[in-house]
């Protein structure tokens, strides 16, 4: 079963920038995809970016595409993700989660079994 720690959320202004971060335990964390949703207040939960298992696919949400930035550590079972320009709208408590079944590619929400605590990101304007 997987464990999973986020950190790095904070307080910013639009038009900053934001890392987070996302250490993994409890399994081999070279065998899973990662992903990193986002939940504001008064809304569902949505995906915004995933990468497969090895890292050499990625994949993110139309809203922050060309902003953001998912990556992973396969040495560090650590899984990051840049936040650059950052927007009011990207205000929320952001999740890494991860799949049950190893191998799979990340992309579909519904695979995501496993979730962090999430951490806050909040954009002033």
């Amino acid at each position: 079963q997987a464990q999973l720690v986020e950190s790095g959320g904070g307080l910013v202004q639009a038009g900053g920038s934001l890392s987070l971060s996302c250490a993994a335990s409890g399994r081999t964390f070279s065998a899973y995809a990662m992903g990193w949703f986002r939940q504001a207040p008064g809304k569902e939960r949505e995906f915004v970016a995933a990468i497969n298992y090895r890292g050499a696919r990625t994949y993110y949400a139309d809203s922050v595409k060309g902003r953001f930035t998912i990556s992973r550590d396969n040495a560090k079972d650590t899984v990051y993700l840049q936040m650059n320009s950052l927007k009011p709208e990207d205000t929320g408590v952001y999740y890494c989660a991860s799949p049950a079944q190893a191998f799979s590619s990340g992309t579909s929400p519904g695979e995501y079994d496993y979730w962090g605590q999430g951490t806050q990101v909040t954009v002033s304007s």
